[in-house]
Order: C-alpha cells, then structure tokens, then sequence
C-alpha cells in the first residue's frame, strides 16, 4: 500500500496520508514519504496549489507511538533515535513554508500532537465540522515541545500555553476563532471547499505567487523598518515580470490575463 497518494488535477496536487489504520500516525515511512513528496515539487512549476488530507477516520494523529516505543530498545535508550525522529519531523514541517506552492491541510476527524504541528505548518486549512484539534502529549507525560513552534506561531500565546498544559481538544470553530483554521465547512462540503480555494490560488500567476509566498514568510521574521525594504525591493522585482506587465494590461483593458499555462 502507497503510504502518501498523489492525485494531480489541473495545476493543483492532492497528497493524503494513507495510513488509516494507524491514524495516518507520522510514522518513519510516512515522514520519508512527505519529505520525498515535498522535494519533488520545489522545482515543479507545472503544480501550483497543494492539498494535504488524510484517509480514514482522522486527519493525523500524531508521532507513531508504538514506533517510539519500539526505539527505547536501543542501548542509550532511545536517545539518538529519538532526536533523528524529531529532526526529521522539524526538517519536514519546515519544507512545507519554504515550498513555493501554497499547502492548504484538509482536515477531517483528529489533528492531534504533531499532526496539530502539521496543521498549524501549512499555509492554509479547511477544517470539516466535528474536527477536533489538540497538543495531547501532556496526558502521558510528554510536553509537545515541537509542535508547540508551529502551533505557537498561529494562535496567540495564552491559547497556545492552555492547550499544550491542558491537552484538551478545541473543536473546528474555536480552532477558526483562534487562527489555526481559515474556514469550517460541512463535512460532506470538505474537499469541494478546499479545492474550491485550491483553484482560486491556482488561477493566479504562479510565479507572483511564488514570490509572494517566500517573501511572506522571510517578512514574519524582521523587524518593521528591514520587513518595508525587502518588500519593496520583492514588488520591484515582481513589477518587472511581463507576466505581471500583461495582468495590468488586461486588468486596465478589461480583458483577462494572457498568462502561461505553467
């Protein structure tokens, strides 16, 4: 069994983990899967927009734990393992900001621990109604520490700190409420929702896109006075493309665009 499908529709790509019977946990073989996935489509301009979702009755469920347990057997413990698993998972989670498609994370189900880090990694989410999220670690002792950073840097701080010290759930709404969800839809409405916003974002221009999203991301991190020079000197550039010359030419002439296809 394909551990992550791939189903490409127009310019838009649909990965979903295909574990179910596992939750589609973050296993070693799901994370080399993702990672291999995500490598493929840096230098892939044929696809514009992403979807991630997952197969079965939940979104992701987290590290699998019965793999961490298996990695305790080593002689230190589980000590190395342990921190190739959570570099791995950093690697990854970190790819996905750094991809030049935008991410969009179809959730249905649970998003638990660090498949609530893979939520919160992701450029955009559409949750169903009934979707549940949380950091749950703590309830066996095991304080989400890494996927506080994502989650951490999507809602505000105080909302962050109760759930990684309470390991409660929030329900779709509160997640919406608070940032780590853009929209909740019926559950039979979720994958035409979330590739109804796939296709708006890829009916863009691609590259304009692409720019925007490095420079979003590269923004976050400085302070106001270095965020208003880097994309001033990002617009420069992007005025300069002929395909945005073309855009306003057709937006003034009331036409559409004439863009390349990829």
């Amino acid at each position: 069994m394909t551990i992550v499908t791939r189903t490409d529709t127009g310019a838009v790509r649909h990965l979903q983990l295909n574990a179910p019977e596992r939750l589609n946990a973050l296993s070693d073989a799901m994370l080399a899967a993702l990672q291999a996935e995500c490598e493929a489509l840096m230098d892939d301009r044929s696809i514009r927009v992403v979807i991630l979702s997952g197969t079965g009755k939940a979104f992701c469920a987290g590290h699998d734990l019965k793999e961490m347990t298996a990695g305790r057997q080593a002689p230190d413990g589980g000590a190395a393992y342990f921190k190739d698993l959570f570099d791995r998972c950093a690697t990854f989670m970190q790819t996905l900001p750094r991809l030049p498609q935008p991410v969009i994370a179809q959730v249905h189900g649970t998003a638990t621990a660090a498949g609530c880090q893979l939520v919160a990694s992701c450029d955009l989410a559409v949750a169903a109604q009934g979707s549940r999220f949380g950091v749950n670690g703590v309830n066996i002792g095991l304080f989400c520490s890494t996927p506080m950073v994502a989650l951490s840097r999507n809602i505000p701080t105080k909302h962050a700190f109760e759930m990684l010290t309470t390991g409660a759930f929030i329900d779709a709404d509160r997640a919406a409420e608070l940032g780590l969800v853009n929209r909740v839809v019926p559950p039979g409405d979720l994958g035409a929702a979330t590739r109804a916003l796939a296709e708006t974002i890829a009916a863009k221009l691609g590259s304009a896109v692409t720019v925007g999203k490095q420079a979003f991301y590269q923004q976050l991190q400085m302070p106001l006075d270095r965020a208003y020079a880097h994309t001033g000197d990002v617009m420069v550039r992007n005025m300069l493309d002929r395909d945005t010359t073309e855009g306003i030419a057709a937006f003034l002439a009331k036409r559409d665009p004439d863009w390349p296809q990829n």
